[in-house]
């Protein structure tokens, strides 16, 4: 797989991150704005075009057990569309404290002379970075124990 997007979807945004196995790495592209539950379309068609992904990583938002959440039924719908509207492969991802990560990630690159953005934006699309990160390890991991 050359390259993979990943999701951060949430009520009013949805993050975006790019990244690829060779490297297990990922960063943070866009944010797309979701409106009454429904994404614009047209910028994720943009993206698609612009990227060609092979895969889709969306975040899937659980409790701290584990659980399913309001949230999930959401992120799973997405994946679904994402699914219907392009025939490529989407995997969900435990993003469980990826905004906490992507939070840290964030303080230390404006800490490192990064200029001020709006933050939650910023913090959409690293969140969306580390989901796929966390993908891209487990799947070259998985790939590396193979005989």
């Amino acid at each position: 797989m050359s390259c993979a997007l990943g999701f951060d979807v949430g009520s009013k945004l949805i993050g975006v991150a790019v990244g690829n196995r060779v490297t297990a790495s990922a960063r943070a592209l866009a944010t797309v704005a979701m409106r009454n539950d429904t994404p614009d379309w047209a910028a994720l068609d943009a993206l698609r075009g612009e990227w060609l992904p092979e895969a889709f990583v969306v975040g899937l938002p659980l409790t701290l057990e584990g659980e399913e959440q309001p949230a999930s039924k959401r992120a799973r719908r997405f994946a679904e569309h994402l699914q219907q509207r392009y025939r490529v492969p989407v995997m969900l991802m435990d993003e469980r404290h990826s905004s906490r990560e992507a939070a840290q990630r964030f303080a230390h690159a404006r800490a490192a002379g990064l200029k001020r953005r709006r933050d939650a934006v910023q913090i959409d699309a690293e969140a969306a970075a580390v989901i796929l990160e966390r993908w891209l390890h487990q799947h070259v991991e998985a790939a590396n124990t193979l005989p």
